[in-house]
């Protein structure tokens, strides 16, 4: 009863979001590593695409999101979003093993994603923060919609992140 509860206060809340049409490759991470080989995987060759944002986007999207984790979200929801249904909808992304969000939505306030951007250079992006990530010992911010994490935590819902995001990229046959 109660995980079918915290459903419905996603739904009613808009926190659960129509995924990007097309293929979803539904990957599934918990851990930056898995995320990192995944990296190494997609990197190494062409890719064909059904996301909403272009490889470069997405990757600086992701990388966005690991660096405010570390210096602040720039617009995060309100104390009270955060602790109830920002908390419920990583509650059951945890239990779900996987994130449902909007692909096309912007990190509230985060600069806006280069349209033209070299893709090494938005990959180095990312896995520098993923390095800072792993190597932080200072306290993370609350994260802009599911509040305070501690590092497992945080980690999981990167992970989480990068994996929906990365579904919609697979190598060209």
């Amino acid at each position: 009863m109660k995980r079918s509860a915290e459903l419905a206060v996603l739904v009613a809340s808009g926190t659960l979001t129509a995924c990007a049409a097309g293929e979803d490759r539904g990957l599934q991470f918990s851990t930056l590593q898995q995320v990192a080989d995944e990296l190494q995987r997609l990197s190494a060759a062409p890719l064909d695409s059904n996301a909403v944002w272009s490889w470069s986007q997405t990757l600086e999207h992701c990388a966005q999101s690991i660096e405010f984790s570390m210096t602040g979200f720039p617009e995060p929801k309100s104390a009270v979003f955060q602790n109830t249904a920002g908390a419920a909808a990583f509650r059951f992304f945890q239990w779900r093993g996987r994130m449902i969000h909007d692909l096309a939505e912007p990190i509230p306030g985060a600069p806006p994603l280069a349209a033209d951007a070299p893709a090494a250079a938005s990959l180095a992006q990312l896995q520098n923060a993923m390095a800072a990530f792993t190597a932080w010992t200072a306290p993370l911010q609350p994260h802009f919609a599911y509040g305070t994490l501690g590092k497992p935590d945080y980690e999981q819902a990167h992970a989480m992140h990068l994996a929906q995001h990365l579904s919609g990229f697979k190598l060209k046959a």
